[in-house]
């Protein structure tokens, strides 16, 4: 059986706000995964199952508000996992 893909998505905010990031997702139990691409900038990757996307996107909406996260293209020097 072929592992499922995930949906990634790109954005940036706060460098002081990236453990907050990472603690909200994790406290939804396996909703989303965040992966710090550039601490430096504050870019970060969040991966979800495509059945998820729903509940990911409602709460993303969320996090843009409380965190100023900000959707953001993959800079073309990170390389993806």
């Amino acid at each position: 059986m072929p592992a499922e893909i995930f949906i990634k998505r790109y954005f940036q905010l706060p460098r002081a706000e990236i453990g907050q990031l990472r603690f909200i997702l994790e406290s939804y139990d396996g909703l989303a995964f965040a992966r710090t691409l550039d601490s430096a900038t504050g870019l970060v990757e969040i991966a979800c199952s495509p059945s998820r996307t729903g509940d990911v996107d409602a709460l993303l909406q969320t996090l843009c508000e409380e965190l100023g996260l900000q959707e953001a293209p993959l800079p073309e020097d990170i390389p993806p996992l």
